[in-house]
Parts: structure tokens; sequence; C-alpha cells
């Protein structure tokens, strides 16, 4: 059920041709939003999805996040926004880091700033897993960028900035699932990186869910965090397998790539001494400490030396049988097992 408080409003989504761009308006097509801005740099996209979904109330810009001008051309007039534009891929990200901060930072900080100069009363910018205890270019940069989500929002009093942290989305373009039924389908191993690596497991409306719940109940500077279950590769090789109906297809291990993690966290263990727990969410407030160095230098805080980070090696894990549970809740896998042909999550 999508909130009343959308009712007549206008929202705007950055990188709004992408994955979650796409469960957004699935969600929010046919609400009382009165407008919905797409902005994003790649016009193909945009006249695919002009004809897809048809509807007067889409409207498309064309522009980069890190151009405050184009920015600022489609955040006038909006109520609302869902930053989700970055840069996402962690070798793209290693090969060209600046590239990695002109987007994921500097683009955050052209957003949040036209929202605050234009009067939006929400911004919910979509950060990562990899932000947590950070290894690559990725990670570092969008770590950085809830670093920027935190300070903006200590100085605005009209608009509220929040954020949002999750990990894999199932089946989305460039993950890991379309490639694995690709390999199967094409009668080649599949290629493990390490078969105990873990990973959080979600779908794209759990990433909509994830940033609605923010929406509604966010305070300027927290980050929001969906529990959510994890699976080893192994375990996701084997269950998508067991579906294609291909359960002895051989699988090769090939190493753990640069820049990759055997494990994923949600939140740090710093993080968790200041978490709330919500049920099926985590929020951690900002921190507002003034500029005492004391705090930093001279005092402890022992909470901090016996919690426990929020990782995927730590939370639920799915066994083969869950992890298909899990996977034939996708309309991508539900068509792959009927032998359809689809493209991965829009």
């Amino acid at each position: 059920m999508i909130s009343r408080t959308f009712d007549d409003r206008t929202l705007l989504i950055t990188g709004g041709t992408g994955s979650f761009g796409n469960a957004v308006l699935r969600r929010f097509l046919h609400s009382g939003l009165a407008e919905i801005r797409i902005l994003s740099r790649d016009e193909k996209k945009q006249d695919d999805m002009r004809r897809k979904y048809n509807n007067p109330k889409l409207k498309f810009y064309i522009g980069d996040v890190r151009d405050y001008q184009s920015v600022m051309n489609a955040v006038r007039g909006v109520d609302f926004i869902y930053h989700a534009a970055a840069l996402k891929q962690v070798p793209s990200c290693e090969f060209h880091p600046l590239e990695a901060v002109k987007t994921n930072v500097l683009g955050t900080e052209n957003v949040l700033e036209a929202a605050i100069n234009c009067g939006v009363k929400r911004v919910v910018c979509l950060s990562t897993d990899k932000a947590v205890y950070p290894i690559n270019a990725m990670g570092i940069s969008k770590a950085m960028m809830e670093k920027v989500v935190v300070a903006k929002s200590r100085s605005s009093s009209q608009t509220v900035i929040c954020a949002t942290r999750y990990g894999n989305v199932m089946a989305s373009r460039g993950s890991v699932i379309p490639l694995f039924i690709q390999q199967v389908r094409a009668g080649q191993p599949i290629t493990l990186t390490d078969p105990n690596m873990t990973r959080f497991m979600m779908t794209l409306d759990d990433a909509v869910d994830l940033v609605l719940y923010a929406f509604e109940h966010a305070s300027p500077g927290d980050i929001f965090v969906q529990k959510a279950p994890a699976a080893t590769i192994d375990t996701l090789a084997r269950a998508l397998t067991g579906l294609l109906g291909a359960p002895e297809h051989p699988i090769h291990i090939i190493g753990t790539r640069h820049g990759e993690k055997l494990f994923e966290g949600l939140l740090s263990r710093e993080e968790m001494v200041a978490a709330q727990d919500l049920g099926g969410y985590y929020r951690v407030p900002p921190d507002l400490r003034d500029l005492n160095y004391g705090k930093f230098v001279e005092q402890g805080e022992v909470k901090i030396s016996e919690a426990v980070e929020y990782n995927s090696h730590n939370t639920t894990r799915l066994d083969v049988a869950g992890m298909q549970a899990l996977l034939m809740k996708l309309r991508f896998m539900q068509a792959t097992v009927r032998g359809e042909h689809v493209e991965p999550e829009e």
C-alpha cells in the first residue's frame, strides 16, 4: 500500500532507468503521485521506458548527477527524491576510481544541494553493503557518499535527508544469477570465485520496501538497513542448477577476484552499538558529537569493543531449498524455469 503522503506530489528518481527505477515505477505508476520524473544519461533506455509504460505522469530528463545545472533542471518543483544514480560495478570502479568519486560522491553532493535549494521535502539515497569496512573503490566511494548524506542532513532544516543500505539485489542487471543461467544454458561450467563466499540475498521488491520504510520513518541523517538472509555462492549455484533441471552441472572454482570480500557487512560493529532494532529493519542514527577531540582520543567506549557487526556470515543462512524458494519469488526466475529467455530484472 502506497502512503497517501505521495498523493498529488512529484517524485524524482535519479538513475531511474536502472533496475531500481523500474521496480519503483511498477509500484508507483498507479499511485496518487501527480508526476514521476526520471533523470539519467541514457536516452535509449529512457525511450524504452517511455514506450513500455506509456503513462502521461512519467517525465524524462536527460542529464548527469555530475552536472549541477542538469540536476537543478530536474529538481525544480519536486517534492521527493530517490537518489539511485551510481557507478555500481566493482571492477569498473577499481580501474576508474575517480569516476566513482565524481558520480557517487560529488554527484550525491549535487543532488542534495539542489534538493535543499529547491525545498524538496525528503531525499532517500541508496547505498550498499560494500560501504561497510570498504576494501574496493566502489565501496569507498559509497562510504563517502554516506558521509556526505549525514553532513548535508546537519545543514538542512527543511529537507529530510537519509540513506538506505542493502546487499545484492537478485537477478538485477549485471548480477551473478543471469550469468550462471547463461553458463548452464550454454553448456559451460558455472564459474565460482569461492564457494564459501556469502552474500545477502534481496529481491527488488525488498529494495523498494526498504526505501519506502526509510521514507516514512527517517529522521535527518539516518541510515536504514533491512534484515536479510544470506547464502553461500555454492548454495546459490546448486539452487539454480536444481531449478534448471541440471543438478549435476559442473562448477569451476576460479578464485577470489581483486576487490572481493569473503562476506559483506550491512552494519559495522561501531554502528551496531547505536543501531535501533525495529523488527525487520535496523535504524542507525547519525553521529552528532561536536568537535570535542577528547571524545575521540582520550575517552574510549566499552560497548564498541563488545559489539559484533551484522554481516552475511552471521545473519540467517539459507540452504539450497530456502534459496530456491527465494529465487522463485522473482518474475525473472519464474520465466526462466518455464524455459523462456527473458532479460534480468528491470
